[in-house]
Formats: C-alpha cells, structure tokens, sequence
C-alpha cells in the first residue's frame, strides 16, 4: 500500500518510508513510472530488471513485455494490464481478491494520466 501511496500528494512520505523500512526498489520505480531516467538507470544497475520491465510495459514496449512472461512475472504483465485498464485483468485481479493491485493500477494510471514522459526510454 506505501508503494501506491508514493503516488498521492502528499507521496514523498511514503517514498521515504520505503527508502527508510528497506524498499528502495520500490521508491525508484514510483519515480520511474513518475518519469525519472535516473531511478530507471538505478533499477537496471541494482539488478531489480523485473521492475523496470514492468514501467516499459506501462509504456506498451511488447519486448519488455516477453521478457516479463519468459522469466515468469505474469502479476507485473497482469498489473500493467490493469493500469492500461484491460477489464480482464482487472477482473482477474478482482477474483483472486488482490483489491490491493486493483488500487495501485488506479493511482499509476492517474499518474501516467497527469505527467508528460520523455519518450525516450529504456529499450529491453
């Protein structure tokens, strides 16, 4: 939940309580999917590949994708499904009762919504 709360308003709180209770990983992809190249290279650097995959995949790059369904992420492929408001994986989501994701794709697709990206991202 402090992950989709890094989304909100008041967020940096919730981003430093990551950073802070051992959840860096999540903090930079909060400020990847926000748009941060910096926290996408620091993802791809700490080895979290599986997360930056997942805010390619918010961008409809398919090869980030393939490469989430080859090495066997199918909640992120169903999650970023679900922030680009596939009714299927939302369902999916709803009947294995993880509201939780159902929340978070909310929040992302509000952020993705409201910011203006650099097109030019992290090809996988």
């Amino acid at each position: 939940m402090a992950l989709a709360m890094t989304f909100e308003e008041n967020g940096d709180q919730f981003r430093q309580w990551l950073i802070d209770n051992s959840y860096p990983e999540l903090a930079a992809l909060s400020d990847a999917i926000k748009g941060s190249k910096n926290a996408l290279k620091w993802l791809m650097d700490n080895k979290y590949y599986h997360l930056a995959a997942f805010d390619a995949v918010l961008d409809d790059d398919e090869n980030a994708r393939k490469w989430l369904q080859e090495f066997n992420f199918p909640i992120l492929v169903v999650l970023a499904d679900a922030v680009n408001q596939d009714i299927k994986s939302i369902k999916w989501l709803a009947d294995h009762n993880l509201d939780i994701y159902i929340i978070l794709s909310q929040k992302i697709k509000k952020t993705i919504d409201n910011n203006t990206f650099d097109p030019h991202k992290m090809i996988f």
